[in-house]
Order: structure tokens, then C-alpha cells, then sequence
């Protein structure tokens, strides 16, 4: 619902996106692109996904005529992702657009940093604070095993210019049974002498059918993994977070940076979630794990007007499930097998 009746579409947008728990929508996560250049154990099978073709995915224009629109609802915060950002051409012109939009004071970016460090002295001009950048191991040969490409050194390359541009990075690990958890150890004490953010997260079910994924296979759950770090660093303290906050933040003693786990396959963060997807061919997603509740790009390609598309908005947060365990109840019996993560924005 919104705050404020609908507006007309000349009037100067003051409504507010609320959902019908009371929560606000503040934070839009924006898939440019499906594809990527890995092919993540945890994300899609070795041969990769079957890609949208690009005239069914958004245009830049679209994005923005869409961003615009949810400037005016309250949303204040872009996110882009992919698939990997970076593999769609003119990314960098269409975030300095994004970034104009009057609104939009937080442009922020998840990346696997393979094609990313040229692109980091544009990034800190155009005002980015803040990259999430996906990292699972330090070591090259897990490195290739869990990502089936080696291509370790670029992904340093780019965390290294990202610190030296002033730009808070946020590494972003997902831990995997069997894959990768003697990295969890060498990966905290990064934020040792360093001002990184550190957030392990539990694998999620968004695989494409790589692997079958469920209670029983996904064995590091939150408890499990603070357990883990706590037996070697010791008890970790909390760190204050804001509401809508995914991760669970912590300090280590004598550590520079911080650790933070993100719980979510557990989703235990549901009741302040203040964010909404934007799929690459237009999908909205108001959870993770719903099933898309409506075609934005049918919408813009329809002819619909502003209002049309405000109001559209407005009815589908109406409907928004309580938590990502609802959400994931009413997907139809076809969508039990969970979609590649990349087809949804990471």
C-alpha cells in the first residue's frame, strides 16, 4: 500500500511504498544482466544457464524510467547486480545516470571482481561507497574448484583497488559443506588489519539444479558457523546494525574490520526487510523466495503510464509474504526447484 493517496502522475511524489506488515520499501536490488563469467558450484551447473536473450531483458531506459518511479515511493537505495555487472557493456555511463536521479543517495554494487578494477576510479567518482564483492576462498585452487574458472588474482586485483580508492569493500562467502570451510578461518582475519567486512553466508537453494539443496545438505547454519569462528577468535561481539540489516555484525578482538553472518537459508531477518528485486527481464520480487509478483516490463512495453506502473507497484507490496518460509509455500508445484541465482540478481 502507500502512505499517502496515489498521486497523480504531474503531482511531486511524497508516497511511500508500505507493505501490508508495516514494513518499508527503501532498497531496490537491480539485475542488469543474467549472465556471468563463473560458473559457482553454489549458483548454476557447469555448463551454465540458458540466458535470456537481450531484447528480453530491461534497457537501460527501462531501468531508469522504473528507478525513477520508486525514487518517488521512498526508495533511496540501489543495489546492482547480476549475473556479474560488469559482463554488460555501457554499465558505467547507465550507474552515473543512476546516480543523478534525484533520490538515490546510496548506488551501490555486487560484483565477482574479474572485470572490475579498470573500472574502479570511475566508481569512487561517480560517489560509490560501498562494493560487495564476492569471494569464497583465498586460495586459487579452491578458488577454481568452487567458481570453475581461475581467476583468483583478478578478483584480488579489484579488492585491493577498491581499498585503495577509499571504497568499503564487503566480502561476501558463502559457505558450502565440503567446499570451503577451512577458508572461513583465513578470510576473518582479512578484517584483522584491514577495513573490510567480512560476511559468511549460508548457501541457499538458488542453484539451478547443480545440487540438491535442503535442511540436511546445507548443514552450516548461522549458529554454526559463529561456533566456528568463536573456537578460534574467541567470543565475538555484537555490533549494532540498522533495521533491514541481513547480516549479523560482529568484532573480533583487535581486528580493524568487522565479520558478519547472514542467515539466509534460515531467514531470520525477514521482519525488517526493506528491500525489493528487480530481475534483468523485468521481474519484481518482494522476497527472495517468492515466485515474481509482477511483470514490470510487460508494463513499460504496454504503454502504461506512470501511475499506471506506481499503481501496479502499490497493489503487489499489498500482497507481500511475512517472511521468505511463506513466500516459499506458495511457489506452484513447477517452481520447487529453485531458479540459478544469477537469473534473479545476487
Amino acid at each position: 500500500m502507500l502512505t499517502s493517496a496515489l498521486l497523480p502522475a504531474t503531482a511531486t511524489p511524497v508516497a511511500t511504498l508500505i507493505d501490508q506488515h508495516g514494513r518499508p520499501l527503501e532498497y531496490v536490488r537491480l539485475a542488469v544482466t543474467d549472465r556471468c563469467n563463473l560458473r559457482c558450484f553454489y549458483c548454476m551447473p557447469e555448463q551454465g544457464i540458458q540466458y535470456m536473450p537481450k531484447n528480453e531483458l530491461l534497457s537501460y531506459e527501462e531501468m531508469l524510467r522504473l528507478v525513477s518511479l520508486l525514487s518517488g515511493l521512498g526508495v533511496r537505495k540501489v543495489r546492482l547486480t547480476g549475473g556479474e555487472p560488469f559482463v554488460r557493456r555501457d554499465l558505467v555511463p547507465f550507474m552515473e545516470r543512476l546516480a543523478a536521479l534525484p533520490g538515490i543517495d546510496d548506488l551501490s554494487l555486487t560484483t565477482n571482481g574479474v572485470l572490475t578494477a579498470p573500472h574502479v576510479p570511475a566508481l569512487a567518482r561517480m560517489g560509490v561507497k560501498a562494493v560487495n564483492l564476492s569471494l569464497d576462498t583465498l586460495d586459487r585452487e579452491r578458488f577454481f574448484q568452487i567458481t570453475r574458472r581461475d581467476e583468483l588474482p583478478r578478483v584480488m586485483e579489484t579488492f585491493h583497488a577498491l581499498l585503495e580508492a577509499g571504497i568499503q569493500v564487503k566480502i561476501n562467502a558463502v559457505v558450502m559443506n565440503g567446499r570451503n570451510i577451512e577458508d572461513l578461518v583465513p578470510l576473518a582475519e582479512l578484517s584483522r588489519d584491514l577495513p573490510v567486512d567480512v560476511r559468511f553466508i549460508e548457501e541457499m537453494p538458488f542453484n539451478g539444479g547443480s545440487h540438491v539443496a535442503t535442511p540436511a545438505s546445507l548443514p552450516w547454519h548461522h549458529g554454526r558457523i559463529r561456533q566456528h569462528l568463536e573456537n578460534h577468535f574467541g567470543a565475538l561481539a555484537p555490533v549494532a546494525t540498522g533495521a533491514g540489516a541481513t547480516a549479523s555484525e560482529y568484532r573480533i578482538a583487535g581486528h580493524r574490520g568487522t565479520v558478519g553472518i547472514i542467515a539466509a537459508y534460515s531467514r531470520t531477518f525477514c521482519g525488517t526487510c526493506n528491500r525489493l528485486r528487480l530481475t534483468a527481464e523485468g521481474g519484481i520480487k518482494t522476497c527472495l523466495y517468492d515466485q515474481g509478483v509482477l511483470d514490470v516490463r510487460a508494463l513499460l512495453r504496454g504503454g502504461a503510464t506512470d501511475a499506471d506502473v506506481v499503481g501496479a507497484l502499490a497493489n503487489a507490496f499489498r500482497y507481500r509474504a511475512a517472511n521468505g518460509f511463506e513466500a516459499e509455500s506458495q511457489r506452484p508445484l513447477h517452481q520447487l526447484n529453485f531458479e540459478s541465482m544469477a537469473t534473479i540478481g545476487g
